[in-house]
């Protein structure tokens, strides 16, 4: 039994020295609950401030994008009515020039046909002289 009675001994020392080390270690532990409980809270105040800030940030640019996007809007229906003029433009200036281009054609046609006649009577004239001083 005296085996026994010695491990009982081993054991009950290493009980009591963990029972003082719990003790000592105690304040620590406490320590550290206190100190993960502080920063807990600061983490926390300082996400809330974040969170505001970045909401804030985030209206804003969400604001800002609205705004630039109207501004697009704008000038496209801007392009769109000058795309609109410059294409009813366009069909006048066409309109327009296709008359005077059928004006100068016509003027051209007489021209062309008052030359002709002329070149022609000038031949018949020179061919009547010809045959004339040739009779």
């Amino acid at each position: 039994m005296g085996l026994m009675d010695t491990i009982k001994g081993i054991f009950g020392k290493a009980k009591e020295e963990a029972a003082e080390l719990g003790e000592k270690a105690a304040p620590f532990v406490d320590k550290a609950q206190e100190t993960a409980k502080e920063t807990m809270s600061k983490v926390k105040e300082e996400t809330a401030d974040l969170t505001e800030k970045a909401s804030e940030l985030g209206e804003k640019a969400k604001e800002g994008a609205k705004g630039a996007w109207e501004k697009v809007e704008d000038r496209v229906d801007d392009l769109r009515e000058g795309a609109g003029a410059a294409k009813e433009t366009m069909s006048a200036a066409a309109a327009d020039a296709k008359e005077a281009a059928g004006g100068v054609a016509e003027e051209a046609k007489e021209a062309a046909s008052a030359a002709a006649a002329d070149a022609k009577e000038a031949v018949s004239e020179t061919v009547e002289d010809v045959k004339d001083t040739t009779t």
